[in-house]
């Protein structure tokens, strides 16, 4: 499985600063706006899209004020339908962003036994929720099972390191009754990962460590940093399959990251690792955005976008390119991936099982060099070529190979 990330309200330009809402107007029909961009999606090759926030909310969306309830800036249930019916029809899963940690300060549950009189993160407008509570509970299962019934495929749980485990362990088990093939991925940064599925019953977290350990080691030139990741990646496959990415709502753009001239780099990792990848949404065009902690510091990462795709440049192309390498070999989601050459600016990277290989290298140094093949046969993208048993990788250079 493989997604496009987005983020709706930015997406299709709806205002969210508070006091700038759209109350004067009612709803505003801006969910065909995605609707346009589905055929770009499969042309990327790419399996899903992961919807941000959809939900009624008083600014940015993660202050939801009706679970049940399209934000009108968005559109209403008829544009929801239509939505999912489009994606479906081309091939495409829905993923849903379920903000259950906290709610904005207008839903009716605060005040009462719902919630716990403390605000999220220091953000006053975000009232966490009682996990405890058994009403708490209830919601969320019937918010779960009304849009999986609706024709959602599942949900990212926002803010899941928050959440007690066992708030998860007494939900999730109960949607599954209704929705099994539902699929479930808690957004969690930091911590015990594999316990955090464990105790949670969640099928996947998002990896923040592999993420930091892509941008930091192509960005410092310390690909030890990444190696680093790796082993670690590695180990987690044991109980579940992460969710990997080098590009969210939250996060500066891969390409203002590293450089435009790395982005190639990154992505050639996150699509030859284990993992279930996604791509945020403008990645794919070598968008550049950089998120400053200030108000409004998200908004240069979640901006409006045009009204249809504009045409493929090379970024584009290289997504699909390497997305489709992936695609061809699904034994990639849980294969480990073992570290065959490393320095600060060189990396082999060999992925493999039984079925076979996919060998990375990465040259992030100003001059050409020759590092071991890694049993590589063939070129399957990139600039690199095979000499023998070395791969010639061009300054700034890259390549991935099979076996």
């Amino acid at each position: 499985m493989s997604w496009w990330q987005l983020y709706p309200l930015g997406f299709v330009g709806a205002p969210v600063r508070p006091g700038s809402t759209d109350a004067a107007t009612g709803v505003v029909h801006r969910l065909g706006r995605i609707e346009r961009w589905l055929d770009h999606v499969v042309d990327l090759g790419l399996e899903g899209i992961a919807l941000g926030p959809v939900f009624a909310s008083m600014t940015h969306g993660y202050d939801t004020v009706d679970h049940f309830r399209i934000d009108p800036r968005l559109g209403d249930d008829a544009d929801f339908d239509r939505l999912v019916a489009a994606a479906h029809d081309r091939g495409l899963k829905v993923l849903l962003d379920g903000v259950f940690n906290h709610v904005g300060r207008a839903h009716p549950l605060v005040g009462r036994p719902g919630t716990r009189g403390e605000v999220f993160e220091g953000h006053d407008s975000l009232v966490v929720l009682d996990h405890d509570s058994p009403a708490v509970a209830d919601l969320v299962v019937r918010v779960m099972e009304h849009w999986l019934g609706r024709g959602a495929d599942g949900w990212r749980l926002d803010a899941a390191y928050a959440v007690p485990p066992r708030f998860w362990a007494a939900v999730l088990p109960r949607v599954r009754e209704r929705h099994p093939g539902a699929w479930f991925v808690g957004e969690v940064i930091h911590g015990d990962y594999a316990a955090m599925v464990r105790e949670s019953t969640m099928d996947s977290v998002t990896q923040y460590e592999l993420w930091q350990g892509i941008w930091h080691g192509i960005a410092d030139r310390n690909l030890f940093e990444l190696a680093h990741a790796l082993k670690r990646h590695n180990d987690l496959l044991a109980g579940f399959v992460p969710a990997t990415f080098v590009g969210n709502h939250d996060v500066t753009r891969i390409a203002s990251a590293v450089g435009a001239d790395f982005v190639p780099h990154a992505l050639a990792v996150l699509l030859t690792v284990a993992g279930v990848p996604s791509v945020y949404a403008g990645d794919e065009y070598g968008w550049t955005g950089v998120k400053e902690r200030r108000l409004g510091g998200d908004d240069a990462v979640r901006p409006e976008f045009p009204q249809h795709p504009p045409a493929d440049n090379d970024m584009v192309r290289l997504h699909r390119e390497l997305v489709l390498v992936r695609r061809a070999r699904p034994w990639v989601v849980r294969a480990h991936t073992d570290v065959v050459h490393l320095d600060n600016r060189q990396a082999v990277l060999r992925t493999a099982t039984g079925w076979g290989a996919l060998i990375t290298a990465l040259n992030l140094a100003d001059d050409p060099v020759a590092v071991p093949s890694g049993g590589a046969q063939s070129r399957a993208a990139g600039p690199a070529t095979l000499d023998g048993a070395r791969i010639q990788l061009p300054p700034r250079g890259w390549g991935v190979f099979t076996s």
